[in-house]
């Protein structure tokens, strides 16, 4: 067989070797046999030297053409081992884009949210307006005007959170009720009108409600360290506690879509009212008939408050009232578990959208 027939069937063979390798290993293990250190073309290459020198010129450039044309096969084939791995690859996670997409849904409000714009709303009907303010207050709003003792248990570490800033004797805190901005509303009010005052003219009523969230140290199934109060005041020179009860009791009804139930004044103590009471609601048809639940607390502004706000207790009076908007949404909507509200869980708050 001629020296070139030789060099042919090599690069034949080359080509057979590399097309039955089926993983890139076997390809670098076929690519030896022929490129290798002890490959067949180096022994050629070897070869030239008992080669004269016109020999070797020929033999030599014959040697490097079949080379070429070896690592050209090589080259292909480890281009098509690749694009088969890719095809294989893009195969195995293949999108079937027939199928529809992930929708976004529309968001809602938080149900503790629609509770606080339903009772905005309802209060706003009967004429009071709406204050926010502060969630860090001084001791002063949050109990001394409040006519709260210094050594009220409320004002312990047990039950409030104490913040930096203040002083000693007036320290800083998370407001533990909304009923500071009872104050503050009042004190604005009584400014504004003043010259009313100062002629001894009657100033307008006040008449204001003051939702927002609140602290304490306190967590279980019907409690949380942050929660939601709304208080409510009306100040005027004849309000009773006649105006209070149907002032509550149309709230309640129109708050639970229902003329079905009726409310109990039971008598409690509060620092800042005096004479004090718990109001509860008793339905009297559905899955809560019959029993009496809680839900605020009430009563005439005691005339110290009323002094702090800048009247005088003998020429006007008034009620003031808080209460919980978490309990009002477990209430209404039948929630079990007050932590449900904060948890964030978008399986259970999608449900009030």
């Amino acid at each position: 067989m001629s020296q070139d027939a030789v060099l042919d069937e090599l690069v034949s063979a080359a080509k057979r070797s590399f097309a039955d390798a089926a993983s890139p290993a076997d390809l670098e293990n076929a690519k030896a046999q022929f490129l290798g250190k002890a490959g067949r073309v180096t022994e050629l290459m070897k070869g030239l030297a008992a080669l004269s020198v016109e020999e070797k010129k020929s033999r030599g450039a014959a040697i490097n053409l079949t080379k070429q044309a070896i690592e050209a096969a090589l080259s292909e084939r480890r281009q098509a081992l690749a694009q088969a791995e890719l095809d294989a690859q893009l195969k195995a996670e293949a999108l079937d884009v027939t199928l529809p997409g992930r929708q976004r849904t529309a968001g809602g409000l938080h149900p503790v949210s629609l509770t606080l714009e339903r009772i905005e709303a309802i209060f706003g009907s009967m004429g009071f307006d709406v204050a926010q303010g502060p969630e860090i207050e001084t001791d002063w709003f949050n109990f001394t005007a409040l006519n709260t003792p210094e050594d009220h248990p409320a004002r312990s570490m047990h039950d409030t959170f104490y913040v930096e800033g203040g002083t000693e004797t007036a320290p800083n805190l998370l407001r533990t009720h909304t009923s500071p901005m009872q104050i503050r509303y009042a004190v604005q009010h009584v400014k504004k009108h003043r010259p009313l005052l100062d002629r001894g003219e009657l100033m307008p009523e006040i008449r204001v409600i003051a939702p927002g969230r609140t602290y304490r140290v306190d967590s279980d199934a019907t409690h949380s360290p942050m929660f939601h109060q709304c208080e409510g005041l009306w100040i005027g020179e004849n309000v009773s506690f006649k105006d209070l009860k149907v002032v509550f009791t149309d709230f309640c009804r129109t708050f639970f879509e229902t003329r079905d139930l009726v409310l109990r004044f039971r008598p409690s103590f509060f620092p800042f009212t005096e004479p004090s009471a718990e109001i509860d609601i008793q339905f009297q048809s559905g899955p809560l008939a019959g029993r009496w639940l809680e839900v605020a607390g009430s009563g005439q502004v005691h005339p110290n408050v009323v002094r702090n706000m800048g009247l005088d207790p003998e020429k006007y009076i008034g009620f003031a009232f808080g209460m919980g908007p978490d309990r009002l949404t477990m209430l209404r909507y039948g929630v079990n578990d007050l932590r449900l509200f904060f948890d964030g869980d978008i399986r259970f708050l999608s449900q009030f959208k």
